[in-house]
């Protein structure tokens, strides 16, 4: 009786291994990512890539080509940035802007969140007029707030000259220098202050109510439950706050456009400069008015470089500690 063994004895291999639950369910999820990540790396990663690729680079002010026509120069507009007096008085408007906006943003907001966590008739409606202006689209509220400030038609300056005062009825509020910014900035605190206010509601109504009632036998006052309790426990939305309120503040720039365009001027060291010509119109202004890129997408490293700074300053100052 002969051998079976015709084909050398073995058993053919089998070609690939069937994948395994795990691995499926892996492509899966890469294949849902895939659209995602797409519109991550053209719109998002790319972008950054080539502003540093602007940046080390001067382009011709005539024409521009993606790639083409650029000198290379190092780190020259970077060291531009140390000498150009413009761009740090934008830095030092952009302080003032957040100083200014940040703190009175957080006092609006908790001041509202107080206010509406009460039992009062008709509570939601008002949390929902409150909270609506933060969907709208930031232009519509500066053309609005122009309108409303305007020294012609303006209903504010009409009030103000009802009282007999018509320190605003030349210029109106966005006219004169020292009014400007804290005009700006009353526009965008009561556009904003629903989007705190929810926050803040949400964790004071975490708070359990035995903390209240105790420290209410024990006969603290009503201000002394607010700085011993409710301060403290929402002090991770304050920090929340005051974060996204820093990036915010460094990255304002639709404001002012659409309220004073960086203006009005005031005079520097006898420069006219804007009062408020803060960081994130000056790379506007470089870039698209005077079409120095590689200029503009140095200021912007150097102000995503500010934004990282600040934030970790907060999170030194106001995070959880570990």
């Amino acid at each position: 009786m002969r051998s079976r063994e015709t084909g050398g004895g073995r058993a053919p291999k089998a070609s690939s291994r069937p994948l395994t639950s795990r691995a499926r369910e892996n492509l899966t999820a890469y294949a849902f990512l895939a659209p995602f990540l797409i519109i991550f790396a053209v719109f998002l990663v790319y972008p950054v890539i080539y502003s540093l690729y602007l940046a080390l680079h001067q382009v011709p002010s005539d024409s521009f080509d993606v790639f083409g026509g650029l000198q290379f120069v190092g780190l020259r507009n970077f060291a531009k940035l140390f000498t150009d007096l413009k761009f740090w008085w934008s830095v030092l408007m952009t302080m003032y802007y957040a100083a200014l906006i940040i703190p009175s943003g957080i006092a609006v907001s908790l001041a509202l969140a107080l206010l509406l966590n009460n039992r009062l008739r008709g509570v939601a409606i008002y949390r929902s007029a409150f909270f609506m202006p933060y969907v709208l689209d930031m232009l519509v509220i500066g053309i609005v707030w122009t309108l409303i400030y305007s020294p012609h038609i303006g209903i504010l300056v009409r009030i103000f000259e009802s009282v007999g005062i018509t320190l605003f009825s030349e210029k109106g509020f966005l006219g004169m220098p020292l009014a400007a910014m804290p005009s700006v900035v009353f526009a965008n605190v009561l556009k904003g202050a629903g989007f705190g206010m929810i926050l803040y509601l949400s964790a004071i109504q975490n708070i359990p109510r035995s903390l209240y009632e105790a420290a209410e036998i024990d006969g603290a006052t009503p201000w002394r439950r607010f700085t011993a309790i409710t301060l403290p426990l929402v002090k991770p939305i304050t920090f929340f706050m005051v974060v996204i309120g820093t990036i915010g503040a460094l990255n304002a720039f639709v404001e002012v456009y659409a309220m004073t365009s960086g203006g009005p001027s005031v005079d520097v060291g006898g420069r006219a400069l804007g009062a408020t010509w803060v960081t994130g119109y000056h790379v506007f202004d470089t870039f698209y008015n005077q079409w120095r890129l590689g200029y503009a997408s140095a200021m912007s490293y150097v102000l995503l470089a500010l934004t990282m700074i600040v934030t970790l300053v907060n999170r030194r100052f106001l995070g959880e500690k570990d």
